[in-house]
């Protein structure tokens, strides 16, 4: 810990200062910190744009849109698309490429180089290895884009971190607003009126300007994780944006959205009141509070008994699970049938995979199942694409992220922590860390990698900082 110290003329004792007591947020210089920022705003955009060009109806069955969306996206994309993509891939390379030089000209230490290295070792794994060395090998300079944007990432600081977060956080309440605004203009491209497995009947599926309900609902959950740790000025903006995403993250229906958002918010809770409260439960003045917390955990076994003895719980779950939705639930939607495709393809190339062409659009017809477009679970897609190759370095990668998410969840107001479980808990049914290309599928990925990085960059600085010694300024005084 670096420490100031202060010594004053004619005094016995000195006191001391601790730097790390007095340190401040820097605030965001253009020329130092680039503007990677901008890279965020602009996946949205390229999100939004494909949607809209894409004349959709989710009022159609989920097949035939799977098979519409595929050949809109793969044989008849409208040109402007194309040309919007390729300056989003310019915009990136250029923003990418400054601010790593910039880094290297000005000398400064990677704040997490095991983050760093891990992360370039995915990559290698995941993406360049079975580009080569699958059954199935295919190179493109989509496979690039990735690793220029996670790199860049990697090297976020403070001041990165702050200025990436508050604009990704009014994009997203932008896109969110955009989305709602097209329901009474175009309800059948964002709303899915036909949608049957909903809690509510009757009540349509909120798809919205993302590829699909699912994503809508973890952009939705996302910028309310955002806006709770980094909360708007205006108060009654703040809480405009709250119904925004709290109304979108409902009518998306999405279980899987709905859990990420209530782990994140309860590790920000934990993160920002833990201490206060262990401190307020250990003391003997305010025992209040270590009342009401046992007669809480007491409250929540009682309910859980009579659950258990009066309305014999275990029953009622057997006999849900017999019902038409019980059987879908169990089986995860029909996803298990992709996991057996997906381990069959990895038990014919256990080394580098089938590649990274699989799930594709002629992948998907060969196989009959023209929903899969990926495997549905981060393990196992990687294992069906890169091998055992891939494997060990996700392995490897998660559990970096993993230590980092926690060790700097402080340094980071819970950021870390919170978009590090929303990603754990997107991965058992989707492939939220896939490195073939971007989109705001991957966007949160990037922001945990921002997270991660500048906790540690703060760590560094702090480390960094010189003590230099204060001397006051001698007064003489004047006789009267």
């Amino acid at each position: 810990m670096n420490r100031k110290t202060v010594r004053r003329p004619g005094a016995a004792e000195a006191t001391t200062v601790t730097a790390r007591e007095t340190a401040r947020p820097e605030p965001f210089k253009l020329g130092r910190d680039g503007l990677v920022w901008l890279v965020f705003p602009a996946l949205l955009v390229l999100s939004a744009m494909e949607v809209l060009l894409s004349g959709r109806d989710l009022t159609q069955s989920f097949l035939a849109l799977q098979r519409e969306v595929q050949s809109l996206v793969e044989s008849t994309r409208h040109p402007l698309l194309a040309w919007v993509q390729r300056g989003v891939s310019l915009m990136l390379i250029a923003v990418c490429l400054e601010r790593m030089v910039s880094h290297v000209v000005q000398r400064k230490p990677v704040p997490a180089p095991m983050l760093t290295w891990t992360f370039l070792f995915f990559w290698l794994t995941t993406v360049a290895a079975p580009a080569v060395f699958s059954s199935h090998p295919s190179l493109s300079h989509e496979y690039l884009y990735p690793l220029l944007l996670g790199l860049a990432c990697s090297l976020a600081g403070p001041g990165d971190r702050e200025r990436i977060f508050a604009v990704t956080r009014n994009a997203l309440f932008v896109f969110l607003l955009a989305s709602a605004a097209l329901i009474p203009v175009m309800p059948s491209l964002v709303l899915d009126t036909s949608y049957t497995q909903g809690l509510i009947p009757g009540l349509p599926r909120f798809g919205g300007l993302a590829t699909h309900a699912v994503g809508m609902g973890m952009l939705a959950q996302t910028a309310l994780v955002i806006l709770w740790a980094r909360p708007l000025k205006h108060g009654w903006l703040n809480a405009a944006c709250w119904g925004l995403g709290l109304g979108a993250l409902f009518l998306a229906q999405s279980k899987t959205a709905w859990l990420c958002f209530l782990l994140s918010g309860t590790c920000l809770m934990a993160v920002r009141r833990a201490p206060d409260a262990m401190q307020r439960a250990g003391d003997p003045r305010r025992s209040s509070f270590g009342v009401g917390l046992c007669l809480l955990v007491i409250g929540a076994v009682l309910a859980a008994l009579v659950a258990v003895l009066a309305f014999d719980l275990p029953t009622a779950i057997t006999d849900f699970f017999d019902t038409r939705e019980g059987a879908q639930l169990a089986s995860l939607t029909g996803r298990d049938r992709i996991w057996v495709v997906a381990m069959e393809e990895w038990a014919r190339q256990p080394v580098f995979g089938y590649g990274l062409t699989l799930w594709d659009a002629g992948y998907r017809e060969a196989i009959g199942m023209p929903q899969a477009t990926h495997a549905h679970n981060q393990m196992i897609d990687t294992l069906a694409r890169s091998g055992t190759v891939g494997a060990v370095g996700l392995v490897l990668y998660a559990l970096v992220l993993t230590v980092m998410a926690f060790r700097y969840a402080r340094a980071t107001g819970g950021l870390s922590l919170a978009l590090y479980v929303s990603q754990a808990l997107l991965s058992i049914s989707e492939v939220p860390l896939i490195l073939i290309d971007y989109g705001s599928h991957v966007m949160t990925h990037f922001l945990l990698i921002v997270a991660v990085a500048s906790g540690a960059a703060a760590r560094v600085q702090a480390r960094a900082a010189p003590v230099v010694p204060i001397e006051p300024t001698l007064r003489t005084r004047t006789a009267p």
